[in-house]
């Protein structure tokens, strides 16, 4: 079972490309493969979304950190 947020991010990405983070599992993708600052909030992100994942935090928790990870790394997120 796919877990999702109660709102998806809109995430611009450098060199143009947007993409949409819809909860957990696509922010791990993005932060994997795309992410171009790995910092404290990359990795508490990192951390809380495979927490997420396996139901020890909640989505919207995750969610936050991802977004503080976007700020950290100066993405824009929506």
């Amino acid at each position: 079972m796919q877990v999702l947020w109660s709102n998806p991010i809109e995430l611009g990405m450098t060199g143009g490309d947007v993409r949409m983070v819809k909860g957990p599992s696509d922010a791990l993708r993005c932060l994997a493969d795309h992410w171009p600052y790995r910092g404290p909030y990359y990795v508490a992100a990192r951390s809380a979304c495979r927490a997420a994942i396996d139901g020890r935090r909640t989505c919207e928790e995750a969610r936050r950190l991802f977004l503080s990870a976007a700020e950290e790394a100066r993405l824009k997120a929506h």
